[in-house]
């Protein structure tokens, strides 16, 4: 099958992309929610968990690993430090997430996409972490610098994706001790959206800093969060060194934080729903509380991934509603704190871009918009429970993604809104569709989809007869094809490609 759509398909794709969005520069920066919470954990409820929580950490307490540094910390902030254990009296993480802000601005180095986080926003970020990558004429294999940039690219095109992310899928082609310097760079060169630094080892996190620094200026990274990352606990009530050496670099430098337990509830945490919100909980606050004892007032930001397994096998499942449930409490304990909130995504387990994937997925991200999230990552190309970056999925993805910017808007009732004049126009027993309003607001009434296929039978038929997946397929290599980057300082470009041949020549190649 020729890669090209017919040119009759290839017009009408063109003028519906002109409709919803236009070119990528005109990308909306982020979401405005301007629906309430649905909050499914009463006050009450909460209560219990907070109380839960605080018994979890005087009681049992959480270990961070490896690191002399933090243990001193700790120590010196009054907590309990037993070995590696430290026991946190009631109220005290509490009070000392206080200094961290609400709300704050990640900077791109395109000052129109800078986001807000926290609030009443949600920023949207592709997937995150997958060695495979897959689409339908290679299928499944493990990832390149290549795919890198051009899921790099995706997001960069995409209207509805706020931030090009991080590790959008791992570079396997080059070597794991020196792959962060081309990743960072590939998300500031073919990208001016928000990104992420690294946090394999603290080394990579200070040239994430490095980077940074020389694409936005020392003193400005001092002052303004320019980097989000992510670090996860190791669940059940455990920091590691990696993670906890990268927490440090960031916190110090002013960067953003997103701490984030990584549980699948029935093997990392209890079975139950209020259990492992207790753990999730006192697992975030830790984190939180240590970033502003190493630097009161850096951002830092609540996170929760949380998923249940199959009790059969074991296996990861998503899209459940324990998932649902787990997110939404999640998201109220968080408001609660005055914290700015990370969950959620277009999860799945499925293999191929199916009627699977696409049912967990818009269960999940559906939860994530109506939650309140305010930083969601995963939000495009999430397959195989996260082992995979896909194609496919991505482009699907971002599709359904433009679909939640239209539900967050909610009901709008504005006097054209309202729309009297047709209603008086048209009167009873008449129609719409040549109404002087339909026809000033028709191009922009409901949202159309780029993947979805509304035709007749026999304009499918005629079309090629494609499901959603082949669809997809034409659509991310039409969008590569089309791709045009945004520009970048030259010298900043040589000053980054001169830090990184330098730093890459000053150590050996290593795959640990």
């Amino acid at each position: 099958m020729s890669d090209a759509a017919p040119s009759g398909r290839r017009g009408r794709n063109a003028r519906r992309e002109r409709r919803q969005a236009g070119p990528a520069g005109q990308a909306v920066p982020y979401i405005s929610r301007n629906i309430p919470n649905f909050e499914i954990l009463s006050d009450e409820g909460a209560e219990k968990i907070e109380a839960n929580t605080d018994r979890i950490l005087a009681e049992i307490g959480l270990e961070f690993r490896e690191d002399p540094e933090v243990l001193e910390i700790w120590k010196k902030a009054g907590a309990k430090v037993d070995g590696e254990r430290v026991r946190f009296e009631k109220g005290m993480l509490q009070e000392l997430v206080k200094t961290a802000p609400a709300q704050f601005t990640q900077h791109a180095r395109n000052p129109a996409r800078n986001v807000e986080i926290g609030g009443n926003n949600l920023v949207l970020a592709p997937v995150y972490g997958p060695p495979f990558v897959t689409d339908l004429d290679q299928g499944r294999r493990y990832g390149t610098i290549e795919d890198f940039r051009n899921f790099v690219k995706l997001a960069y095109m995409s209207p509805w994706l706020h931030h090009s992310g991080g590790t959008v899928c791992e570079p396997v082609d080059l070597p794991v001790n020196k792959r962060h310097f081309d990743m960072v760079y590939s998300h500031i060169k073919y990208s001016d959206k928000p990104f992420m630094g690294s946090v394999t080892a603290p080394e990579r996190a200070e040239d994430s800093v490095k980077m940074a620094q020389i694409t936005f200026g020392e003193e400005f990274v001092d002052q303004n969060c320019v980097m989000i990352q992510l670090i996860n606990a190791n669940s059940p009530l455990v920091f590691d060194a990696t993670m906890l050496g990268a927490l440090k670099v960031y916190a110090r430098h002013n960067q953003a934080c997103i701490v984030s337990p990584f549980i699948l509830a029935g093997a990392m945490s209890p079975v139950t729903v209020a259990g492992t919100l207790s753990q999730v909980l006192a697992e975030a606050l830790a984190g939180c509380a240590l970033t502003q004892l190493i630097r009161p007032g850096a951002p830092v930001v609540f996170g929760a991934f949380v998923s249940s397994i199959s009790m059969q096998s074991g296996a990861p499942t998503f899209g459940s509603p324990e998932g649902s449930l787990l997110l939404n409490g999640a998201a109220k304990l968080a408001r609660r704190l005055n914290l700015p909130f990370r969950s959620g995504g277009s999860f799945t387990a499925s293999k191929v871009p199916d009627a699977q994937s696409a049912q967990e997925s818009a269960q999940t991200i559906l939860a994530t918009v109506q939650s309140g999230v305010n930083f969601c990552l995963h939000a495009a190309g999430w397959l195989e429970g996260g082992l995979c970056s896909s194609y496919e999925k991505f482009v699907m993805d971002a599709d359904q993604l433009g679909m939640m910017h239209v539900l967050a808007k909610g009901i709008d009732i504005s006097e054209e809104s309202l729309a009297m004049d047709a209603l008086q126009e048209v009167g009873p027993g008449g129609h719409f569709l040549g109404a002087a309003h339909t026809q000033r607001n028709f191009e922009s009434a409901f949202f159309r989809s780029s993947i979805a296929d509304n035709n007749s039978y026999e304009q499918w038929l005629a079309d090629g007869e494609l499901d959603a997946a082949r669809r997809a397929n034409t659509r991310w290599k039409e969008q590569l094809r089309a791709y045009t980057g945004p520009e970048l300082d030259p010298g900043i470009d040589e000053a980054l490609q001169a830090f990184m041949t330098e730093r890459k020549a000053s150590f050996p190649d290593s795959n640990v």
